[in-house]
């Protein structure tokens, strides 16, 4: 098969032809319709969250079963499909809780496995990880929910616990971010929504962010007068020091913080305000994507229209170009919306 593949850290992923995946026993083979490029894969790319090399990206996919194991009863061929970018072990207490998200033996295209940035991705434990596709559902849009919305789906329902007329301050309008603001403005929250790019801003307040801040180094103050008072929830969708700090500090008493963006290197300990969080008896909550037994609430949502990742869609491109989309996540954006990569149709 065609994939796209980097052999060291900061390589250039360039298109291989590699022998295709083999079907686990307790799995499925998806031949992938489209795929999202994340910064997550950029991540692993640059060596800031190590992988195994030669590595092939690629964790946010939708496409059809090509072919099934000999374990599985439950999936067929030809079904229209994705799955979560964490995939549980399937035997643990915590997948039997329903919290493969935390799996400890969770394996995760693109990282621990041959990502899907490719002609077709093997998923393990497909009774527990994939997840069946709404009929008017697009392999594009279907792509997009994987990583990036998904999580920021369950960071505002689960831990944010996001109510109407709540303030949700969202540090970064990348696509997890983009995907918090619609998210959080479908529950009836109010939404603030801090950048350094114009064109993030822009497309933050088409999605129903109601306020508009500039990052920088009054962006705390700009947030808390704004909310009067302080963000009930605060999401870090960035990955930063700085917006880990500044999300927590724009909360108002018994605020919740959640982080999102991955912190790593050099942010991996951030210097967070901890008198504040004693003295306003602040949650700190991590989120970690969503496991395959959450997406129906958000896929019928999406199916209704109530939701609209569509709309995060800023370009489609072919396998041949995905390299260079990764490689351009090394330079600030100059558009706003998320790249999907259309492998077939």
């Amino acid at each position: 098969m065609q994939a796209v593949r980097y052999d060291a850290y900061g390589a250039m992923p360039t298109l291989v032809d590699i022998p295709a995946p083999d079907c686990p026993d307790d799995g499925v083979v998806i031949e992938v319709h489209a795929t999202g490029v994340c910064r997550s894969d950029w991540h692993a790319w640059q060596g800031h969250d190590p992988v195994a090399l030669p590595q092939v990206p690629g964790h946010e996919f939708a496409g059809v079963i090509a072919a099934v194991g000999r374990d599985v009863t439950a999936r067929r061929v030809g079904e229209r499909v994705t799955a979560p970018f964490v995939c549980g072990c399937g035997r643990c207490e915590w997948c039997a809780a329903g919290e493969a998200q935390v799996c400890p033996d969770q394996s995760q295209p693109g990282f621990t496995m041959a990502g899907s940035f490719a002609e077709l991705v093997a998923v393990p434990a497909a009774a527990l990880n994939v997840v069946p596709l709404p009929d008017g559902l697009d392999f594009v849009t279907a792509a997009s929910l994987g990583c990036r919305f998904a999580t920021a789906y369950r960071a505002l329902t689960v831990h944010g616990r996001v109510r109407a007329g709540d303030w949700v301050a969202v540090h970064g309008c990348g696509g997890v971010g983009l995907a918090a603001v619609m998210i959080a403005t479908a529950l009836g929250a109010r939404v603030v929504a801090v950048d350094v790019s114009a064109p993030a801003l822009r497309l933050a307040a088409e999605l129903g962010a109601e306020v508009l801040v500039e990052g920088g180094a009054d962006a705390v103050r700009r947030v808390v007068d704004a909310t009067g008072g302080g963000a009930h929830v605060s999401l870090d969708a960035v990955g930063s020091s700085g917006t880990a700090v500044a999300s927590v500090s724009c909360l108002r008493p018994r605020g919740r913080h959640v982080q999102v963006g991955l912190l790593l290197g050099e942010h991996a300990t951030p210097p967070l305000p901890m008198g504040l969080v004693v003295a306003r008896e602040l949650e700190i909550l991590g989120s970690h994507g969503m496991a395959a037994a959450d997406y129906p609430a958000m896929l019928e949502l999406v199916a209704a229209g109530t939701l609209r990742p569509d709309l995060l869609v800023g370009s489609v491109i072919g396998l041949d170009q995905a390299g260079a989309a990764l490689a351009a996540m090394s330079r600030p954006a100059i558009t706003a919306g998320v790249t999907v990569v259309r492998v077939r149709g």
